[in-house]
């Protein structure tokens, strides 16, 4: 039998694969949905509990927290079990915390609400730590990249359909009173708008909360591949040993968190910076944030039209220079964020999704190259990095608070310092990968 045959994209060893594929693609189009139906939320609690922006921010660190302190747990349980055990277990978490948010709602503050952002996002973790590697085993590690971008692609779905319910289902259905007026308001009537809307942001939550339970029975019963599923008794210890000597995927792991903290100030901040800007030219703040969203579904259809484009592109080059070329043009597009103050700097913030769309799943195939059993472990890693989305934002946060104007520049604009920053690293990365793996042959060291 021909070897194309035997190991394509879906297939391996002659065997097509695409039922499971799909139904773990669908956990990817879940975190997609849970991350970008949270964006908008740090404007959201900013203004339901009358807080400033960086104390809003925190619904990433909790966001993002969950993904740093449950990654290596996940790859332990993996390694002693299967991807499939870990892909139960993060969706049962994901459940708990999204159907969390109904007592946090009657509590009436905000740390509950961060709890179970938390505890959702462990879920999350223990999903990115089985589902990423589940993938990269299903077929040959030639094809990896691409059935990791292929995959990938289900997830841009996800964050698409959060946007939208974001904007049509929250923002669109919260009072429209404006930050600083809710600040003059007599507590009691306080307490009643910010029962009304977080009676309207808890919703989506608890809808993808009940959805997870039926995708969580699907998979339960359906018999997975268990290719690459083998369990090891190699220790956590000794895996990390030989991950650390492995200079491929240490830079790999530095390169996704500063990834992910671009991401994650894009898309988060984007609110912000269309708000002032639709606001200069004279809309109220609520339409202003509701514009300013649209803009942000916009970005995710770039998004995702760019990924399914990169992902052919793969054929015909390299990964690591195209990962280079995408983050030097998106590093262009973030000076022009930071430089222009009218609608063409929400222009050039919309346009850095398209370069984004490749980054996560190429980082991440990259840098398991060469990894042999340690697959888990290196996975989890990777996902640990994730990190990035709670460590950059609060500082963005920070310096749009500050109100600095630095050569006639908005606090908002300047604080896109920050992911630019983080596209300098990520094409450093793409150009030592392409350099090792097409000059010097040393591509796993």
């Amino acid at each position: 039998m021909d070897r194309n045959n035997k190991d394509g994209v879906l297939t391996k060893n002659g065997v097509s694969l695409l039922i499971p594929f799909l139904m773990i693609t669908l956990c990817f189009a879940l975190w997609g949905f849970a991350n970008d139906v949270t964006s908008p939320m740090v404007k959201a609690f900013s203004k339901i509990f009358r807080m400033s922006v960086t104390e809003g921010a925190l619904v990433q660190v909790a966001f993002y927290l969950g993904y740093f302190c449950m990654a290596f747990p996940a790859a332990m349980f993996i390694q002693k079990y299967s991807f499939k055990a870990g892909v139960l277990v993060g969706l049962s978490l994901f459940a708990i915390g999204s159907l969390m948010f109904f007592p946090a709602k009657m509590l009436g503050f905000y740390y509950p609400f961060l709890l179970a952002y938390f505890i959702l996002t462990c879920g999350l973790s223990f999903l990115e730590t089985s589902c990423n590697p589940f993938i990269y085993c299903m077929g040959s590690e030639e094809t990896a990249t691409q059935r990791l971008n292929l995959a990938q692609a289900f997830n841009p779905i996800g964050n698409l359909t959060g946007m939208f319910v974001a904007m049509q289902f929250i923002q669109a259905k919260m009072s429209p009173l404006s930050t600083s007026a809710r600040h003059h308001l007599p507590q009691e009537q306080f307490n009643l708008i910010k029962d009304h809307d977080l009676g309207v942001l808890i919703q989506p939550y608890l809808v993808i909360g009940v959805l997870s339970i039926l995708l969580l029975v699907l998979i339960r019963l359906y018999n997975m591949p268990k290719d690459g599923d083998t369990k090891s008794k190699k220790t956590m210890v000794k895996a990390l040993r030989e991950l650390i000597h492995i200079r491929n995927y240490r830079e790999g792991v530095i390169a996704q968190f500063f990834y992910i903290g671009a991401q994650v100030t894009c898309w988060t901040f984007i609110i912000q910076y269309g708000t002032r800007v639709f606001m200069a030219e004279g809309m109220d703040e609520r339409a202003a944030e509701i514009m300013s969203q649209k803009y942000n579904i916009i970005a995710m259809v770039f998004f995702t039209v760019s990924r399914f484009i990169c992902t052919w592109f793969l054929k015909y080059i390299q990964p690591g220079r195209l990962l280079a070329i995408l983050a030097i043009i998106g590093g262009v597009f973030v000076a022009g964020t930071i430089l222009f103050t009218d609608r063409n700097g929400l222009y050039c913030l919309v346009a850095v999704s398209a370069c984004m769309s490749l980054m996560f799943p190429t980082i991440y195939g990259i840098a398991l190259r060469g990894v042999g059993d340690n697959v888990k472990f290196a996975g989890a890693g990777l996902i640990m990095s994730i990190l990035g989305g709670s460590f950059f934002p609060p500082i963005q946060a920070i310096v749009i608070d500050m109100n600095w104007n630095f050569l006639g520049l908005p606090a908002t604009n300047i604080s896109f310092i920050i992911p630019f920053i983080c596209f300098v690293v990520i094409a450093l990365y793409g150009h030592r990968a392409y350099i090792r793996n097409n000059i010097n042959r040393n591509y796993y060291r």
